[in-house]
């Protein structure tokens, strides 16, 4: 096996005008150098469908290695293949690049200025249907309009429009970007990786190298962490070129440096948003502009960020304008609830806003205008079962809410968050074996203890032991396709898959036994692990009995399932944060966190708790401490986790969870994802609690120590503890 290095640009804005490897290529042991020369020409438009997402071919193949220009500080211009990564890396100081520096684009509102310089002279605005005649910045805008709001801000006794700002974060995974791909003799391809999904993972090199699908096998790795970020392929395209150079197998790691510096982070968002209210609580109108930050390449997440800063409020009149726009910043991916905890932390502080100006309780507020089963969903749906009055009620209700918080710059706040949940495909496989135990191949690859909550589901469609269920994660060439594993799809996609598997093994089952038994087979039935004569309950085989006997003849017993086509099944969440400020620091220190979420049907409280928490942890990290920072010249000065200040357990407190179930429309369990929603609320209720601490609203994250120590100070509310 060899060993590959990427070499990033120094530039976060470059033409490439000469790239010279001679010298590295003359290095022992180094056996291949690639650059953008070398990826096959992606057709325009070339779109991948990837679940609940697209992807732009055209885009993603410049992303992996640049082609005439380079667009962020880091991007790949490079690479080598040794039969030792130090010597791959020895190799990248001796290629000679030559750059033209162009002036970058850093501010997402100035690069949506028509004098702003252009990242791709290509890119054109998809607006409203239709496509702008002039390249620009703006990849994407789109609309939701309902009624008129003009007529409803002429409703209102209270309107108030503020502007709100967040940063650019990383997901945080644990595990760096890991891929080995491999060119055999006969042309087949092998990629080992830890991506979300093996089959969008498949789609994307196959249009990448116009290469079918047929002849690449995706073998998934264990993946540890990924919160979205393991989408989009990155890597193994490049493993793949030196492969097909070399012969020989090619694997990457990438250092942490390059996991902050050059994948992909969560999106910056500026939202400018105007809210009209009577003086009765209800919202007569909402209007607001979401400037979603995309970095390099388009794909931002705007739909989802503005459905999910809009879904619980009931309102006649609205019209919501988003956008998706380049900068030469490292290209976004999504990440937990993509573009919904920037867009809902300004729609739930505005809110707070406007509650206090009409004098209202928040919850009590939002209680006023939340929707319910059968009211008009912000993208012209309807919603069907949903949980948020009664998660509402719950807090209301909770000590969290009603306990007094006393003491010198101590405040309470809370936020609502909103998924809307994925559905897509998923495939299950169950094979049976002797002993009475079964073997279930799923898709899905493992991100939240998924395995765990498929095997409870097997074991109550089947009736058996929860210890007598093993999971299996198969590959591209042994499981039916399934779509990425996120967008809180997992459980609630794979529980259909796994009823329809389980009722057609439990089928095929009740054939034998009956064959076993001497009887029709539909005078079987099956119940608590048996199968047996309807009139005659006590003439039965049992589950490891049909099982054993499938191993001595007849053909094997095996089921299969695919979810085929569900509804949504979204998901609202609810965050109670008390916190107290210290004055003289800044620093802003959580003295209890409370999160509720209506999850349908708990399958595993123990692990949706552990969703809910690990959520609400990252959440807070968005909120107080994570920011990218970027130099005037778009250089990432903070990339180490030394310097990219991710909450550790000190900076916690603990985390109490309320879980409600009101079971979804759909679905054979009611289930509803967990994973999304959580990450959304706590910078709303941060925000809000910050504000009840000390007087002072915060309209941009992070509320770093430094920035809530100069907000005080220009309150004058910097004095001493006490006063």
């Amino acid at each position: 096996m060899l060993y590959g290095k990427i070499l990033r640009s120094p530039y976060a804005h470059a033409r490439i005008r000469r790239i010279d490897a001679s010298r590295a290529l003359a290095v022992p042991g180094v056996k291949a150098v690639v650059t953008g020369a070398d990826m096959p020409p992606v057709k325009p438009g070339t779109i991948a469908p990837q679940g609940e997402l697209e992807i732009d071919m055209y885009y993603l193949s410049k992303l992996i290695l640049a082609q005439g220009k380079v667009l962020f500080h880091g991007h790949p211009v490079a690479a080598v293949a040794a039969t030792s990564p130090e010597i791959a890396a020895y190799a990248l100081g001796l290629i000679d690049v030559e750059y033209e520096p162009l002036e970058p684009v850093l501010d997402v509102e100035k690069a949506m200025e028509p004098t702003a310089p252009l990242l791709h002279d290509d890119l054109f605005t998809r607006s409203l249907g239709g496509v702008s005649e002039k390249p620009s910045n703006i990849a994407l805008h789109l609309q939701m309009e309902r009624g008129n709001v003009e007529e409803g801000f002429a409703q209102a006794d209270v309107v108030l429009e503020r502007t709100y700002r967040t940063q650019m974060v990383h997901q945080g995974y644990l595990e760096p970007e890991a891929e080995t791909a491999w060119v055999q003799p006969d042309g087949r391809i092998i990629v080992w990786c830890n991506s979300q999904g093996m089959f969008a993972h498949r789609t994307q090199l196959s249009i990448l190298f116009n290469i079918p699908p047929s002849r690449i096998k995706v073998i998934p790795t264990e993946v540890g962490g990924a919160f979205g970020g393991k989408i989009y392929v990155r890597v193994s395209p490049i493993c793949l070129l030196l492969s097909q150079k070399t012969g020989r197998p090619v694997q990457i790691v990438l250092t942490r440096e390059e996991v902050l510096r050059a994948t992909g982070p969560g999106s910056p968002l500026v939202a400018h948003i105007k809210v009209g209210a009577r003086r009765d609580g209800q919202i007569t109108a909402i209007q607001a502009k979401f400037i979603y930050d995309s970095g390099a390449f388009p794909g931002g997440p705007v739909a989802g960020g503005v459905l999910s800063a809009l879904a619980p409020y009931k309102t006649l009149h609205m019209r919501v304008d988003g956008y998706d726009v380049v900068t030469n910043k490292p290209r976004v991916a999504a990440y937990r609830a993509p573009g919904a905890t920037a867009s809902c932390f300004a729609m739930e502080a505005l809110m707070d806003e406007v509650a206090e100006a009409l004098g209202m309780d928040p919850i009590d507020f939002r209680l006023r205008n939340a929707v319910e089963e059968g009211d008009p969903m912000p993208n012209g749906l309807t919603w069907g079962r949903i949980g948020l009055k009664a998660m509402l009620e719950r807090a209301r209700r909770s000590p969290a809410w009603t306990e007094p918080l006393t003491g010198p710059y101590r405040g309470r706040g809370m936020a609502l968050g909103f998924w809307r949940g994925g559905t897509n495909t998923s495939s299950c496989h169950i094979t049976v074996n002797a002993d009475g135990s079964v073997n279930v191949t799923v898709g899905s690859v493992d991100l939240s203890s998924t395995r765990t909550g498929i095997a409870q589901m097997v074991a109550e469609c089947l009736g058996i032991p929860f210890e007598q269920v093993r999971i299996v994660v198969g590959d591209t060439d042994t499981v039916a396709h399934t779509d990425n594993s996120g967008g809180s799809r997992i459980t609630y996609s794979m529980s259909a898959a796994v009823y329809q598997a389980s009722q057609d093994l439990l089928g095929k089952m009740k054939v034998r036994a009956a064959g076993m038994l001497g009887v029709p087979p539909e005078q079987v039935e099956y119940r608590d692990g048996r199968f047996f004569v309807s009139d005659i309950p006590d003439k039965f085989k049992t589950f490891p009995e049909v099982c054993y006997a499938s191993t001595r003849g007849g053909g094997a017993l095996q089921g299969f399932g695919s979810n085929g086509r569900l509804k949504m099944a979204p998901a609202f969440s609810l965050h109670i944060a008390d916190v107290e400020v210290d004055p003289e620091t800044g620093k802003v220190r959580i003295l209890r966190y409370t999160t509720f979420q209506d999850v349908g049907r708990a399958i595993n409280p123990t692990l949706i708790e552990g969703q809910m928490q690990g959520g609400a942890v990252q959440g807070i990290g968005w909120a107080l401490t994570e920011e990218y920072v970027f130099d005037e010249k778009g250089v990432l000065r903070n990339a180490s986790l030394l310097d990219y200040r991710m909450p550790v357990a000190l900076d916690l407190p603990m985390i109490d969870c309320e879980i409600i179930e009101v079971p979804a429309s759909d679905g054979p369990f009611g289930v509803r994802g967990v994973g999304e929603a959580p990450i959304v609320p706590p910078a709303g209720a941060l925000a809000n609690a910050i504000y009840r601490a000390t007087g002072v609203r915060f309209y941009r994250l992070p509320m770093s120590p430094e920035r809530v120590f100069w907000a005080l100070r220009e309150a004058g509310r910097n004095g001493p503890r006490g006063q």
